[in-house]
């Protein structure tokens, strides 16, 4: 069934859970990520990332992953992450996603708020979820052009308060586009950050994670986790094996079971790890 965020973002939170957030690119990975939140009785979310949506317009994302949402019993959040503008957000929404993050996250503090402000009314009159982000998640990719910023806990207590955001990213050490578990959190500056503010937290770059830390974030306010490159990277290896194991082989369809197996096993893992 359809959901938005919120509402599992902040019972996750009460529950010393976290649900992941699962960039997705078609059928195969969302289809992987729903059949395993199912069988866990989790809620699901389904995010479409600036890549997806470069490669897929968002009506015909939408119009997939409600079918898939559609016809489960557990909660399923259509996410756009990572919208640049307002018209992205607006289009996402009028599409039939059920919630979307602002990045404002490269703007000025005062127009951040006033952005995300504006994003939030539209959304909330149509009952969709909004996430932004205070502070700025960098990325491991040296090539992307992007300023990244510890959050400031004073500034995500007034950037909450001012935007009424439904969940709140924010940036304590982790950067998007991690390969390898290897960040390094700063568990004092999330102490902080939880105190300043109720809004459930959403931690990006989560696939840079140790094992650990996500086993030890569930104690922490946090109600979203985004998780991307994992889910890329043994969907994209296993199927180059497959082809490099099969070179005669051409469907496309027979290609994929094995990929899709693969990811399934990454999911399961981090949805036990955070607490499913």
């Amino acid at each position: 069934m359809l959901a938005g965020i919120k509402e599992m973002s902040i019972r996750a939170a009460e529950e010393n859970r976290i649900v992941p957030g699962f960039n997705v690119f078609g059928y195969e990975d969302a289809k992987v990520v729903i059949d395993v939140a199912r069988e866990l009785g989790a809620p699901a979310i389904l995010m479409s990332n600036k890549d997806a949506v470069h490669h897929m317009p968002l009506k015909i994302s939408a119009g997939i992953y409600r079918a898939l949402a559609e016809e489960v019993d557990i909660p399923v959040a259509i996410h756009l992450d990572h919208g640049k503008d307002f018209d992205l957000c607006k289009e996402a929404i009028d599409a039939g996603y059920t919630s979307v993050m602002f990045d404002g996250s490269q703007l000025p503090f005062e127009e951040n708020i006033q952005r995300t402000a504006e994003i939030v009314d539209y959304a909330h009159e149509r009952g969709i979820s909004v996430e932004a982000e205070i502070g700025a998640v960098g990325y491991a990719d040296p090539s992307v052009n992007y300023v990244p910023v510890y959050t400031e806990p004073g500034q995500a207590k007034e950037f909450a308060e001012k935007t009424k955001v439904d969940a709140l990213a924010v940036a304590v050490g982790t950067l998007h586009r991690m390969t390898a578990q290897s960040a390094k959190l700063q568990y004092y500056l999330l102490d902080e950050i939880e105190a300043a503010t109720k809004v459930p937290l959403v931690i990006h770059g989560s696939t840079g994670l140790p094992d650990e830390d996500l086993e030890k974030l569930r104690s922490y306010h946090i109600g979203k986790m985004n998780i991307g490159t994992a889910l890329r990277m043994v969907f994209g290896r296993t199927l180059k094996n497959f082809l490099n194991d099969n070179p005669s082989e051409f469907d496309r369809l027979k290609a994929y079971q094995p990929a899709m197996t693969a990811t399934r096993k990454v999911v399961m893992d981090k949805y036990k790890r955070l607490g499913w």
